[in-house]
């Protein structure tokens, strides 16, 4: 029935292993500890590869992996109990062997388990056949068979005769001694009303109107107090004043625009083009490796919450120690406490509304939380440390851990690796409406422009409307910026467009033969905005993708999202993975994360993206201008996410 069952450290020494067929297994484990181990997904302790399901168990006090395989059409119910059997069983009798000899002992130990994992796995699978299959009840056993024909006639009129009938029989509840009042009572109660109203000469029903005013009033009052207590200061917005005899006056004075330092307006050119922002750019300032994004420290945020915390155990310790006196603090000091599920509980649940706050996707939040607990339970804490702070520092280093690129991502490199190749280097965009595409694309082109290579754009978006002037406009301005007199007559940046209505596809192929023949070294394709739904656009981008084969495929995506940038990822995946007609289809291949200056430290997209597609971020658009590109920094995104 198992595949296979391996006990290994987390350094990757085997200490004993079960083969229970000829195949070997050894890719299967690399798969589990690349794809799961390694990026911090352990919240699920079942993983799929290919034709096998995988269940693992993490031992954190000793620092083992205990891995169990079986066909994945299977159905093994006694798996989950069969592994944690295994666990106790192993660690019960090597426990003096693990802890005293460490490293050396687990390379020099012999582990024979074979006996002991023969016989748990004959009592699994007899408790598994023990249990009698549930068997059908037959006609004659179930409650419809009692019933007649009569009994599920139903006349009008009769149903509701029943339903008076039962609320008749039905027993009347109890009123407690203490709330059942007398007959004398009532009608003093009564006339105490009625003489209140005589002697203010008012009605019963004006007193009533009265209490209800007094009411409000009061609520009202009440509500003024509570909105004195944070007054608003609102900005009054000053009047322009414009002159009444419009013919008296010069466009000199009508003129409110911003001078700048040579004379020009900060307004737009007679020919729609506003260069003048662009031409305070420093040429070269973007060569080499783009910079990464900053944030600020929080450490005193942190500290004052930790002493909270801090302040907080220590009170609950000194109530629970009572009579323990000196030992039982010295035993709190030396951390010898192995963490249990329990004490991390209420640490990981404030944990999750935090990282729902600062915008990781909810379902995110939970598994992050429930892998940092299975990381954790069962890991002695070290000395003068708290629970928060250990759960704390495991999160902080598994979302590190997550951001941190799985591969080499070094696109310079890959383009000179390509012009070995005698061929253009072809990136894809792709996203939904309004994200921010084709500005990003022109930042994108604007840096590889300053690392000296020609850029070639394809309009491939034959459906927005004004895609294609969008583009045209970038290509001018950027052609401005870098001349082609200064480049030996050779234009750094084109423009490749067929206008509107064509096939996508057809026009990013023409575009890369176009770029081969002339000597361009990237191809940028823009593609149009669509929502993941929308199948019949999806399959356009699959088709797309599929026949131009680029060497990188691009999300972009607005770090303003939350639980949408699950959304977006997964369905733009599956589109491309159904809509492909290829063995392996192209997905995602890297993430460029738009609007990164408008969130402050809200920053939980770029978690849920990375952690959703496991690809990296590759650009983050930070500006309106075309040096506001910047590479990701994850331990700097980590602290803004951690941040108070």
């Amino acid at each position: 029935m198992l595949d296979f069952f391996s006990i290994f450290s987390k350094g990757g020494i085997v200490l004993w292993c079960f083969q229970g067929v000829s195949s070997p297994f050894s890719g299967t484990v690399n798969a589990l500890i690349r794809s799961v181990i390694l990026q911090e997904r352990g919240g699920n302790n079942s993983f799929t590869h290919e034709a096998l399901t995988l269940k693992y168990k993490l031992d954190n006090e000793f620092e083992l992996l205990f891995v169990v395989g079986y066909q994945k059409i299977l159905t093994l119910t006694y798996v989950d109990k069969f592994i944690d059997d295994i666990h106790m069983q192993f660690r019960d009798k090597y426990r003096n062997q693990l802890q005293q000899q460490g490293v050396m002992g687990l390379l020099n130990g012999s582990f024979d388990f074979s006996d002991d994992f023969s016989s748990l796995l004959r009592t699994a699978e007899e408790r598994t056949k023990g249990k009698a299959p549930s068997v059908m009840k037959t006609f004659e056993q179930s409650d419809k068979s009692k019933k007649t024909v009569k009994s599920m006639i139903e006349i009008r009129g009769e149903k509701g005769k029943e339903s008076k009938k039962n609320k008749k029989d039905a027993p009347v509840p109890e009123v407690p001694a203490a709330e059942k009042k007398t007959e004398g009572q009532v009608k003093a109660s009564v006339s105490m009303v009625a003489g209140d109203a005589n002697q203010n000469g008012l009605t019963q029903e004006e007193i009533i109107q009265r209490n209800r005013k007094e009411f409000f009033r009061k609520r009202l009052g009440k509500d003024k107090k509570e909105s004195s207590k944070s007054p608003k200061p609102i900005k009054q917005k000053t009047r322009r004043v414009w002159p009444l005899d419009s013919n008296k006056t010069s466009a000199k004075e009508l003129d409110y625009s911003k001078k700048l330092a040579n004379g020009q307006s900060d307004t737009f050119a007679a020919n729609g083009d506003d260069t003048s922002a662009d031409m305070n750019l420093h040429f070269g300032s973007m060569a080499g490796d783009l910079k990464t994004v900053d944030y600020e420290s929080s450490e005193e945020g942190e500290e004052e919450e930790e002493e909270e915390v801090i302040q907080e155990t220590s009170n609950v310790s000194v109530k629970k120690r009572g009579f323990g006196g000196m030992f039982g603090m010295l035993k709190g000091l030396v951390g010898s406490k192995s963490l249990t599920p329990k004490d991390m509980e209420p640490v990981l649940d404030k944990m999750k509304d935090h990282l729902i706050a600062k915008n990781v996707a909810a379902d995110i939040a939970v598994r992050l939380c429930e892998s940092v607990a299975k990381k954790l339970e069962g890991k002695v804490m070290g000395t003068f440390s708290t629970v928060t702070s250990t759960v704390k520092q495991a999160l902080q280093d598994s979302l590190v851990q997550i951001l941190q690129p799985k591969r080499r991502v070094d696109i310079l490199r890959d383009i000179l690796e390509a012009q070995k190749l005698r061929r253009p280097f072809v990136v894809t965009f792709c996203g939904v409406n309004g994200v921010g595409k084709s500005t990003n694309l022109a930042k994108i082109s604007f840096w590889l422009m300053e690392n000296g290579f020609r850029v070639l754009i394809a309009a491939c978006d034959t459906f927005r409307a004004g895609a294609v002037e969008q583009l045209r406009t970038h290509t001018r301005r950027l052609n401005t910026l870098h001349p082609p007199e200064e480049h030996n007559g050779q234009s750094m940046v084109q423009l490749f467009e067929r206008g509107y209505g064509k096939d996508a596809a057809g026009i990013a192929m023409e575009a890369i033969a176009f770029a081969r023949n002339q000597g361009f070294d990237v191809v940028l394709v823009d593609t149009a905005g669509r929502m993941q739904d929308n199948t019949p656009l999806m399959t356009a981008l699959a088709k797309l993708i599929a026949i131009n084969t680029p060497d990188l495929v691009l999300f972009v995506g607005e770090a303003l999202v939350g639980n949408e940038a699950v959304d977006q990822l997964v369905k733009f995946n599956q589109a491309l993975a159904d809509h492909s007609m290829a063995e392996k289809p192209r997905l995602i291949d890297g993430i460029v994360l738009t609007k990164f200056d408008t969130i402050d430290d809200k920053v939980g997209a770029a978690i849920s993206m990375t952690y959703i597609t496991g690809q990296p971020i590759v650009f983050v658009g930070t500006g309106q201008t075309y040096n506001d590109l910047r590479s990701l920094n994850a331990k700097a995104v980590v602290s803004a996410l951690m941040k108070a």
